[in-house]
């Protein structure tokens, strides 16, 4: 294509977003209403700014989504995933900055609660944190006597055989911390958070071994894919 007519195209582009109505662009909308006012795509457009040659920014960010499998394939991409044709370097670390925003936001509400009651927003904050992984964690959360989390530790990665996981290392950590109680969690690499005979069993055993110590097990929470997560203590496991 002569470069007079790729100048021209490229100009199109740009102006995608600018022939609409003032009222009806993202940006606009965004701060007339609201981030509940606007889409996926229309939000990713914000931070993108601009499209390609004769895409616009919510196309293109509408055409990311539609690859990396919505919100939460795109919390599992790292900078050279999501590079491409109107989306360089720049623009690439603009959504992981925005990313990692939302892992450190859910982060900090969570030591200011009372975490007994809400498996979701402890779900939330680890489904973010550990989206990326590819192999399997196991880790705690230490909570104090009002159930509020005073230290995080993760305790194994990698493929475990539960059978080989051995209480003793969780509970040492808890008095170490002077915990009154803890969470544990785990995650599946397969995407499927369904627990296994095995996870039922240990999870029995590291309660059973918790009561001696008069240290409470509160909840077992397996974390999936695409936010999908268990939570064996509702599902009265033990």
């Amino acid at each position: 294509m002569p470069k007079a007519a790729q100048t021209a195209k490229s100009v199109a582009s740009t102006s995608l977003l600018t022939k609409l109505p003032p009222e009806d662009r993202p940006r606009e909308r965004l701060l007339r209403l609201g981030g509940a006012a606007l889409s996926d795509a229309e939000l990713l457009a914000v931070l993108l700014r601009t499209g390609t040659p004769g895409k616009s920014a919510i196309e293109l960010g509408h055409e990311v989504l539609v690859e990396k499998g919505g919100l939460n394939g795109l919390l599992m991409s790292d900078g050279s995933a999501l590079k491409r044709r109107g989306l360089g370097q720049a623009k690439a670390a603009t959504l992981l900055a925005a990313i990692e925003l939302s892992r450190r936001l859910a982060r900090a509400r969570v030591p200011r609660r009372d975490l007994l009651d809400h498996p979701d927003l402890v779900a939330n904050y680890l489904s973010l944190r550990y989206v990326q992984q590819d192999q399997e964690v196991m880790g705690a959360l230490y909570l104090d006597v009002r159930n509020r989390l005073i230290a995080e530790r993760d305790i194994y990665r990698g493929t475990v055989s539960r059978a080989a996981v051995e209480p003793r290392v969780i509970l040492k950590e808890a008095l170490l911390r002077s915990a009154s109680s803890f969470i544990l969690f785990h995650t599946h690499p397969s995407g499927d958070p369904s627990p296994s005979a095995e996870d039922l069993s240990f999870t029995r055993r590291l309660s059973d071994a918790g009561e001696l110590l008069g240290i409470r097990l509160v909840d077992h929470l397996i974390l999936g894919s695409s936010g999908r997560w268990v939570s064996l203590g509702r599902r009265g496991a033990w």
